[in-house]
């Protein structure tokens, strides 16, 4: 799977462009504020129909255009596919796949897919627990339609059940139905423990290895799943977790109508990392951080090779900011098997690598 070709237009800080890329290592450098991410964010929307900047379609329009469009041609299963997004100011985005037209995101689901490590990654270490449940649920939605589904559910139930423990007091009636939330919830929220937990399971096969030779041996990454106390094994069917859901938001029950909001169940899990045995959180150096960050993303990868049999995209935007010397040449030199895309803006941090393109980006 490989992006081919790129065009824009109209696309935030450009007019017009064009490029051609290579099935291995592409780097793109230039000065700040050139569009080095934009090209990143362009390739990215057409793998998932959003980008991690912006809310909104129209935030990529430039200020005086009505439209946006990226265009790219790219090999995915051994097929060729032509693939564009027309972003339009005053109406609703149009979507085609070599020339048909696609009404949602999900027709493009799978043509191409991509991995993306930007600096707002670093949150996933240093912020707080809905930072590392966004990238559980992301990568997860991607992988797994029915896991998909039961999130979606699961969100609409916790947004009702708030409106309930919120609003209780002038409509006591409210209370009646709270039951059969918690049931549900806890029958939702059984399949979503059971997945994450699983996932982190894989995740652990990949990202420590992956990890330890970022760091010549030297580091011991772990990740972690917590979950609410009663669950004693977070591997254990849905059916095995519903129960001890249910055991644990009974005994929240009361404390949730006192302080009107829910208390109990996965919207409150967490991921921990650990490098060496220390809280990555507390003691992980910036070089730390970012390359635990980064090593998530590559055992992302490979999950990805693992049930789709080849690699999705690599995206990687201003990755070797704060790396040692080591870990930069790991990065140019030492991720193999698939395309992937790197931006930075000073060429001497490029004299490690070995092979691959290089592309300036110069948008004036």
């Amino acid at each position: 799977m490989y992006v081919k070709e790129l065009h824009l237009e109209r696309f935030r800080s450009f007019d017009q462009f064009s490029a051609t890329f290579c099935p291995g290592i592409n780097v793109i450098w230039g000065d700040n504020a050139q569009g080095k991410t934009t090209l990143l964010e362009a390739i990215a929307y057409l793998s998932a129909c959003r980008s991690h900047r912006a809310r909104y379609d129209r935030e990529m329009i430039q200020f005086d255009a009505p439209y946006a469009r990226i265009d790219a041609r790219l090999e995915s299963r051994n097929r060729e596919f032509h693939l564009e997004a027309k972003l339009n100011r005053n109406g609703r985005r149009q979507l085609h796949s070599n020339g048909v037209t696609v009404k949602t995101a999900a027709g493009l689901a799978g043509i191409l897919n991509t991995v993306l490590f930007c600096p707002e990654d670093l949150n996933l270490i240093r912020s707080g627990a809905a930072e590392r449940r966004r990238f559980l649920d992301d990568a997860i939605c991607q992988m797994r339609p029915r896991y998909a589904a039961a999130l979606a559910e699961y969100k609409r139930l916790h947004e009702q059940k708030t409106r309930i423990l919120k609003d209780w007091h002038d409509k006591p009636d409210l209370l009646e139905p709270l039951d059969d939330f918690n049931l549900r919830m806890c029958q939702t929220g059984a399949l979503i423990v059971h997945y994450r937990a699983h996932f982190l399971r894989r995740m652990n096969q990949f990202a420590p290895a992956i990890h330890r030779e970022f760091s010549g041996g030297q580091e011991e990454l772990r990740l972690d799943y917590q979950t609410v106390k009663t669950v004693a094994d977070p591997l254990a069917s849905p059916q095995v977790i519903y129960g001890q859901l249910m055991d644990h938001m009974a005994a929240h029950r009361t404390a949730e109508i006192e302080s009107g909001s829910c208390l109990s169940g996965p919207h409150k899990d967490d991921m921990v990392f650990t490098i060496n045995g220390q809280l990555c959180r507390s003691y992980a150096s910036q070089g730390q951080t970012r390359t635990a960050a980064l090593s998530l993303e590559l055992a992302e990868r490979e999950l990805f090779r693992e049930q789709d049999g080849e690699y999705p995209v690599l995206l990687l935007d201003d990755v070797l900011s704060e790396l040692d010397p080591r870990r930069q040449e790991f990065v140019l030199n030492r991720i193999t098997g698939g395309q992937v895309f790197i931006t930075c803006c000073e060429r001497e941090r490029l004299g490690a690598l070995q092979a691959g393109e290089t592309l300036e980006i110069r948008n004036r």
